[in-house]
């Protein structure tokens, strides 16, 4: 199988540093956007909208650390791809994956990771001690789940979103604010509502070939994952209503509760497109949907406008 696959493919310098490009994923790089969260929502706690000369470091910081934790994701899913080739070429979606498909050869994909996950990591320690530490720790759990964890039900899941969390709290360590309990909270509740709809697909979108391409999917049903999913979509929604009402940097008046329509669309409407996207659009992770749905992604542009509207209201 791998050599007939490699064999379709004109290897070319070239085309190998395109596909590695590719292999690096920077559509996933959306996630690492969770390195905000604590920027804005430290708002009036450590910057002032109307002097720039307190939020503007803090926002440069967050950049860089953004692009380095960019760096460690893409290294971190290459030398995934590389451990799961032969899995992967079971996958009717992820056999066209570079590494996969043979067009990024196996030394390529192996040392391109390992540098790219040793470098961000040196430079997030470059940036800042404790965001180095945060660094490492989310490569090391990265590693750990593509070596180990991933084959352990339900640890698969919330290793991957305890990775999120970890996303929120090297933005809060990065720039040297309060890591907020409620921010933690809202991001592994959330993660885990976005784990539990990727399996969901995969279990859907492979049938029987389930367990060859995943073990783990041998553990889940249907039944459970809806269970699960819909305990962590619950608990999300709950919980950011609890965190808008009571965190004390935001207006007292509660006026962050109009935003809570947004969550609740948005929560709502990626479960709707996640559960019917394996029939329609199997090419599609169910982690992509995000950027991809018109929808969803106003949702977000509402949440993100109306927050800045009710605090830039409470100057």
């Amino acid at each position: 199988m791998s050599a007939r696959t490699a064999s379709t493919y004109t290897i070319t310098p070239i085309g190998v540093l395109r596909d590695f490009v590719v292999a690096c994923r920077p559509l996933q790089w959306q996630k690492n956007l969770l390195l905000f969260a604590a920027f804005i929502f430290s708002a009036r706690a450590a910057w002032v909208w109307d002097d720039p000369g307190t939020w503007a470091p803090l926002l440069l910081t967050a950049f860089v650390g953004f692009w380095l934790f960019n760096a460690i994701a893409s290294g971190e899913y290459l030398i995934n791809d590389a451990l799961d080739i032969e899995r992967d070429r079971l996958h009717p979606r992820k056999r066209f994956r570079p590494i996969a498909s043979g067009r990024v050869p196996l030394p390529v994909a192996y040392a391109g990771g390992l540098a790219l996950v040793a470098g961000g990591v040196t430079g997030a320690f470059a940036l800042d001690g404790r965001f180095g530490v945060v660094a490492a720790a989310y490569a090391g759990l990265t590693v750990s789940y593509s070596l180990w964890l991933k084959r352990l039900v339900i640890v698969d899941v919330v290793v991957i979103a305890s990775g999120f969390t970890l996303r929120a709290v090297a933005g809060a360590a990065a720039i040297d604010v309060p890591i907020s309990p409620w921010l933690f909270v809202c991001t592994t509740l959330g993660a885990l509502f976005i784990s539990v709809a990727k399996r969901r697909q995969e279990l859907v979108l492979l049938t029987d070939a389930a367990g060859a391409h995943r073990g783990v999917l041998q553990e889940y049903t249907l039944d459970v994952l809806d269970q699960m999913s819909s305990v962590s979509a619950s608990a999300t929604i709950v919980a950011y209503a609890l965190y808008v009402v009571s965190a004390e940097n935001l207006p007292s008046d509660h006026s962050m509760l109009v935003t809570l329509p947004f969550v609740l669309y948005g929560v709502f409407r990626y479960r709707l497109i996640a559960e019917r996207q394996p029939e329609r659009q199997p090419e599609r992770n169910a982690d992509e949907l995000i950027s991809r749905d018109a929808p969803l992604l106003v949702s977000v542009l509402l949440f993100a406008l109306t927050a800045l509207a009710v605090l830039a209201a409470d100057l």
